[in-house]
């Protein structure tokens, strides 16, 4: 299997500061472009933290060949 590539970002802000989110753009080396959706957590630490390892265990269940 080749190497993997994973792209993700954060950024922590008071919940009341958000009013979109949008979807990140990506330049592929062929031209082309690709788009990877954004995720909002919110809660506690405690409670983002739970959900951003849910959300990680369930990604890589998406691709059980690797």
């Amino acid at each position: 299997m080749a190497n993997l590539t994973l792209i993700y970002g954060m950024r922590l802000l008071p919940s009341d500061e958000v009013a979109e989110v949008g979807d990140a753009t990506l330049k592929l080396r062929n031209g082309r472009e690709a788009r990877v959706t954004m995720h909002l957590l919110e809660g506690s630490k405690e409670d983002i933290e739970k959900q951003l390892k849910t959300s990680l265990d369930a990604f890589f269940d998406f691709y059980p060949e690797i």
